[in-house]
């Protein structure tokens, strides 16, 4: 059960771990946002609602609800087709109501049904739409192709054409801030030094560099000076009354519109698979082992949602990143979320003019880190050594997901690993051994606990591989239901073709009775001693009409 903490407990721990939190997801919340096409102010609200609202409600004392990466692709989707930033606005808050409706349906175990190389699949494919989409931002080129994920863009071109473009809008600027970003994160990581200074995360080191490196180009009038458009661009509220204005409204009208309910089950489906998966990751990494009540987390997560809707913010769900730089950083409550929210709020009140001075080729370079965590090597060389039963619906997902979209891809990945299980089983049905014997080959065919219709063809091409003047034991000593298909195929193989081709069968631990559900119900006791039994009564009729 999870242990209930007063939240003031350890407020010094959390406090330090809050600020650590709150360095990591500054730049990520501008990041997603970016990367999802839509109002960088967005995915900042999604980060304060994640933080404040969400972490009080959740019973998580380690995760992290923010904009996630998983959804950009998504979203980037859904804002073209919908066509406005607050129609697409009405499909999170729509999200966030099914959301709420799964946590009081107990829905929480949902997680456990899919696939875990589907997941891994989805999540390396938007890892690679990610860096496609962020490569052009590193190189100075703001202009994203028709604003759409999708790979084959409707002029005929594709996301690989349209990387070649780039080198048409080189800004050497940008370059250089990407290149000293890029080195700063790469070395953040993987020098030991670097690595203790848990308090200063790289990615807002690399933010601070992009800054400082700007300015400087700027105040020494550098052709290498980074123009205001690709600069971030939050709004700078005055007044109480300019902020209100900045809060952008879900467009109520467009409930009618089916394409907003879609893409509101869409994120729905995907934000509550993250979040049960995360919040599973944060379980394991919880150190005083407390359990989060699923249930409770999508009723958390649907609120979030439904208020970071009403104030224009991104979908949300609990992100694995952020949570293990929390854990990472001590946190012992959910005091150290709802306080990273709490600072984000304060910073966007009070530093937004510092902020808009941040290079989108920065954030590009961190999402880039990102996409690449996603879709690293390691993971595919996981999955390839796990056998192609693994690998292909791995490998299938990820093609799909970034040539057409995530749910097409997500649904061929469970299809073709329906289908691998259903093979799988089929194969299982039954053991098949055989021994070299003086006298001939002894085959062993072992049933299992159930043999249903579905493992009929197996047996069956089993049956036929099997050699003339061979000796088979067929033994069902576990078994507890054969079908009546199964038994059927075993008696005409005893009956028939072993007798033609000299076969010597052995039937062990066969019951007397099975019970099988496709036999009337006043007669559903049949036994394999029947079927011999008719088959010799049908043998002395065929004898009979033929006169012999």
């Amino acid at each position: 059960m999870t242990k209930k903490i007063n939240l003031f407990a350890n407020l010094k721990s959390d406090f330090a771990s809050g600020l650590v939190v709150f360095l990591v997801a500054l730049p990520l919340c501008l990041g997603i946002a970016m990367a999802s096409g839509a109002p960088l102010f967005s995915g900042i609200i999604a980060g304060i609602v994640g933080g404040i609202v969400v972490g009080y409600l959740s019973q998580s004392h380690i995760s992290v609800s923010g904009p996630a990466a998983g959804l950009t692709a998504i979203i980037l989707t859904a804002i073209t087709d919908l066509g406005a930033f607050d129609v697409f606005l009405m499909s999170v808050f729509i999200a966030g109501l099914i959301q709420l409706a799964l946590g009081f349906l107990r829905a929480g175990s949902i997680s456990n049904y899919f696939p875990t190389n589907v997941i891994e699949g989805m999540l390396a494919g938007i890892g690679i739409i990610i860096i496609l989409k962020q490569i052009p931002h590193a190189f100075g080129y703001d202009a994203d192709y028709e604003g759409d994920q999708a790979f084959i863009q409707n002029d005929g071109s594709n996301s690989f054409s349209f990387l070649f473009d780039v080198l048409n809008h080189i800004q050497l600027g940008a370059v250089v801030v990407t290149l000293v970003s890029l080195t700063i994160l790469l070395c953040w990581e993987k020098v030991s030094f670097l690595k203790r200074i848990k308090l200063v995360p790289g990615a807002l080191v690399a933010v601070i560099a992009g800054v400082v490196l700007n300015e400087i180009f700027v105040s020494t009038g550098s052709t290498l000076a980074i123009a205001k458009e690709h600069l971030v661009s939050l709004p700078v509220p005055k007044s109480f009354d300019d902020f209100k204005s900045i809060i952008i409204m879900p467009n109520f009208a467009s409930v009618t519109n089916p394409q907003v309910w879609v893409v509101a089950l869409t994120i729905a489906i995907v934000a509550s698979i993250e979040t049960l998966l995360c919040i599973e990751a944060s379980d394991r990494m919880d150190v005083q082992k407390r359990y989060t009540d699923t249930n409770v987390e999508l009723r958390a997560q649907g609120i979030g949602n439904v208020v970071s809707s009403l104030l224009g913010g991104l979908p949300m769900t609990s992100v694995v990143v952020r949570s293990s730089a929390n854990n990472n950083a001590g946190a012992k409550s959910k005091m150290s979320t709802i306080i990273h929210g709490v600072l984000l709020l304060i910073s966007v009140l009070s530093i937004p003019m510092i902020l808009n001075k941040i290079p989108l080729a920065t954030l590009a370079t961190v999402l880039i880190l990102v996409g690449y965590k996603l879709a690293k090597p390691a993971t595919f060389m996981h999955f390839w050594k796990k056998g192609k039963y693994q690998f292909v619906p791995f490998i299938a997902t990820l093609v799909f997901v970034v040539a057409t979209d995530l749910l097409k891809g997500v649904a061929l990945g469970i299809i073709i690993s329906i289908i691998f299980v259903l093979r799988g089983n089929l194969k299982r049905a039954y053991n098949f051994k055989k021994e070299e014997y003086e006298d001939g080959d002894i085959i062993h065919i072992d049933l299992a606990q159930e043999v249903s219709f579905l493992n009929k063809a197996a047996i069956k091409q089993t049956l036929n591989e099997i050699p003339e003047n061979s000796k088979v034991i067929i033994n069902a000593h576990d078994t507890e239901y054969i079908a009546h298909d199964v038994l059927d195929l075993i008696r005409e193989f005893k009956e028939t073709r072993a007798i033609d081709e000299n076969i010597k069968v052995k039937l062990k631990g066969f019951k007397e009775a099975y019970e099988l559900e496709n036999t009337p119900e006043n007669n559903n006791h049949v036994t394999i001693e029947h079927y011999y039994d008719v088959a010799k009564r049908e043998i002395v009729q065929k004898e009979v009409v033929r006169g012999e």
